[in-house]
């Protein structure tokens, strides 16, 4: 009885199994789209028998279009030239998310930072110099606290006050192109612009690794932080780590590719909006995970400006996001 109900299923136990292996052999391939944006370079890695990158890339001009600095007919140019703008649905959803960051950095990140960057070479206007007389001018126009967004509209305590959002708008490119694929039903991806990077799924790679928080093994992304070593040129790609992720937004800020010497002295592009000069911490990058790269994005900046203990202890009573730091002591 058991032989006959055996040979009866078998042929069905077949036609599953062909079936499965044409399925899997019919699986989408993996695509990679590369271009030039927010004055870096872009690598999307995507599953998908379509090609996306025209529709990628109007993406990523909608959000240049909206928070570049360096555009001179975008949204945050015009706020900065206090012009009668309404601003768009990219700009709210950064602005919000800017304050809240604000707010739970005490300021350590801040985007109302445009005049003291641009002071100090490192913005989208030319230095004209800056001294300590300079500085202390200049802070009078720095603080979160002194714009607010009405109707849609940017009210400024000052309108000398500009706004500069380097340090969130890249990952909210990258989160923005996530987006656009999830809307594609896309579910194996990887977004990387200069080096902020969302990862989804699996990669397409073979190898295995255990994902921390995660209770199986997939193939997760492995994402490269670089060594710290002065590299304006951005020619050494030497890795100090390799981290093993996927869900998530990762990314990195540090001081050893934008900066310059005067004076025998080395000055970082990464302004304390608290105090009004480059940091001279002994942190040389901070590496964010979060939930979205966008955050990741900002609290990497803020990490940065903090220094090595507060930034430690600001990660430690945050479980949503995790923190690797590359710092130098005496050894």
């Amino acid at each position: 009885m058991n032989k006959k109900k055996l040979a009866w299923q078998l042929p069905f136990l077949a036609i599953l199994i062909i079936g499965t292996i044409i399925i899997l052999k019919k699986q989408a391939p993996f695509r990679t789209d590369e271009g030039f944006v927010f004055g870096t370079v872009y690598k999307i890695t995507y599953q998908s028998e379509d090609n996306l990158k025209e529709e990628i890339e109007t993406e990523l001009k909608k959000v240049d279009n909206s928070l570049s600095p360096f555009n001179p007919n975008s949204v945050i140019t015009r706020v900065n030239h206090n012009e009668k703008t309404e601003v768009d649905s990219f700009f709210v959803h950064v602005f919000h998310l800017s304050k809240k960051i604000s707010d739970e950095t005490h300021g350590a990140f801040d985007i109302t930072v445009a005049p003291l960057v641009n002071a100090w070479g490192f913005g989208f206007k030319k230095s004209t110099g800056v001294d300590s007389v300079i500085v202390d001018s200049l802070r009078q126009m720095i603080g979160y606290q002194k714009i607010d967004l009405q109707n849609n509209r940017i009210m400024k305590k000052d309108p000398r006050i500009m706004l500069d959002c380097s340090a969130i708008a890249k990952g909210f490119g990258v989160d923005a192109v996530a987006r656009l694929l999830e809307r594609k039903g896309i579910k194996n991806y990887m977004v990387d612009i200069g080096g902020e990077v969302v990862v989804k799924g699996k990669n397409p790679s073979k190898g295995e690794v255990v994902v921390r928080g995660k209770n199986s093994k997939m193939n997760a992304w492995r994402i490269g932080i670089n060594k710290p070593v002065d590299d304006s040129l951005s020619v050494n790609q030497e890795l100090q780590t390799v981290l093993a992720i996927s869900d998530v937004g990762m990314a990195t800020s540090g001081n050893y590719r934008n900066f310059y010497y005067k004076g025998g002295k080395k000055y970082a592009h990464t302004i304390d909006p608290r105090t009004g000069y480059p940091v001279q911490h002994n942190i040389l990058s901070a590496t964010v995970v979060a939930k979205d790269c966008m955050s990741a994005d900002a609290y990497a900046t803020a990490f940065m400006v903090m220094g090595l203990e507060e930034a430690e202890r600001f990660a430690n009573a945050h479980p949503d996001i995790d923190a690797c730091f590359i710092y130098t002591d005496g050894n």
